[in-house]
């Protein structure tokens, strides 16, 4: 970095010089480093209403909280789904309506995203809008039909959209290609509580608040935004900053039961930092859906039973230690395959008849780290190749 820039970083601030050239490093500039060093939600939240459909998506929401309409949450098996979903659903818990249930679907049989017969059966179960988190941008034919069956669709994602979007009664994505508000960095969690501030904002200006419904405490969820935003490896400057940063010391304060039996399980008797949520806490709610049940981590994030809570933690524990094993075992054949074959090319490539499908992804990513060359590894199984 400039030695003029991390010179005047450490003056200004009060710093040592190596802080200083810390932050000149990674280019924070003068004016920033307050915010960077202490970042406050206060400053860096935006007004939701910057991003599109997010007033549509609101007042949809809204009015289904108001009219008693039931509600369903389709997620996604990984952190940020996890985390999205039971934000949401405990928001709207909280603000008395009428939830159905978090659905998530199983990564071998439905694979990612929305899919037509899952939706239907939200319908049938009583669900008349569905929001799904961290999916749906690209579900262009099962939102398409949900939408001619009857149901109303809000979509809140964050991946890549293309020039056409899927039909849906709101898509809010800071990755829109019509977007200009910003945020494409942005987890899904954090989109999810950008939709929360706006639908309770809608709440009360509708009058849904009073003496007998009080309005709830949205900082209470920035537990579940932190532990989404870290573990979705989103870069920790901006808003991300300010949300993980207020979040972590939620998480000192074990409200979310959920999270509390996890820390147990893992043995963590201090307050996480970000270390812990990327390397301890996220594995284990990710193990449900690479290799045991999909729907494990949002329910234990969104239940206030301590005693499930507990249960659900110790079977994402197992869950976790297996995938280690699966992992392993992949990953010692994968090795063994590229000495063995050498690179094709400028890329590796291991395939293994039995290897779990949830894994493949990590072990692909532990040979790129080992050998610094792109690598596909691919599961074998019933005729079928899954990478």
């Amino acid at each position: 970095g400039d030695p003029r820039l991390a010179l005047a970083l450490a003056q200004r601030h009060g710093l040592p010089e190596i802080v200083g050239r810390l932050l000149a490093a990674r280019g924070v500039a003068v004016d920033e480093a307050g915010a960077f060093l202490a970042p406050r939600l206060r400053e860096a939240l935006p007004d939701p209403s910057r991003l599109r459909d997010m007033d549509r998506a609101a007042d949809r929401l809204a009015r289904a909280v108001m009219s008693g309409e039931r509600i369903a949450v389709f997620g996604d098996y990984d952190v940020d789904g996890a985390t999205s979903a039971a934000l949401l659903h405990r928001f709207f818990a909280a603000v008395g309506a009428p939830l159905l249930r978090i659905h998530v679907p199983d990564r071998l049989r439905e694979g990612y995203g929305p899919n037509l017969p899952a939706l239907l059966r939200l319908k049938a179960d009583g669900a008349r809008v569905v929001v799904t988190v961290d999916c749906g941008t690209l579900a262009f034919a099962p939102l398409a039909q949900a939408r001619a069956a009857g149901l109303d669709i809000v979509v809140v994602d964050h991946h890549a959209a293309e020039p056409r979007l899927p039909e849906a009664a709101a898509l809010v994505n800071p990755n829109r290609l019509d977007e200009t508000a910003g945020f494409g960095e942005l987890a899904a969690v954090g989109v999810a509580f950008l939709l929360v501030v706006a639908v309770n904002r809608a709440l009360r200006r509708a009058g849904w608040y009073g003496p007998s419904r009080p309005e709830p405490d949205l900082l209470q969820w920035l537990d579940l935004v932190a532990l989404g935003t870290v573990c979705d490896v989103v870069p920790l400057t901006g808003l991300n900053r300010a949300l993980v940063a207020q979040g972590l010391k939620v998480l000192g304060r074990r409200g979310n039961p959920g999270i509390a039996a996890l820390c147990d399980v893992a043995g963590l008797a201090d307050a996480p930092g970000t270390y812990h949520l990327g390397f301890v806490l996220g594995p284990r709610v990710n193990a449900g859906g690479r290799v045991g049940e999909s729907g494990l981590g949002a329910r234990l994030l969104s239940t206030d039973d301590p005693a499930e809570a507990a249960a659900l933690a110790g079977r994402l524990d197992a869950y976790n230690r297996e995938r280690r094993a699966l992992e392993q075992a992949a990953l010692e054949a994968a090795i063994a395959q590229v000495e063995r074959d050498g690179a094709e090319g400028s890329l590796l490539f291991a395939c293994g008849e039995g290897w779990h499908p949830g894994v493949v992804g990590i072990v692909a990513g532990r040979l790129v780290q080992r050998y610094g060359l792109p690598a596909c590894v691919v599961a074998l199984g019933d005729g079928v190749g899954r990478g």
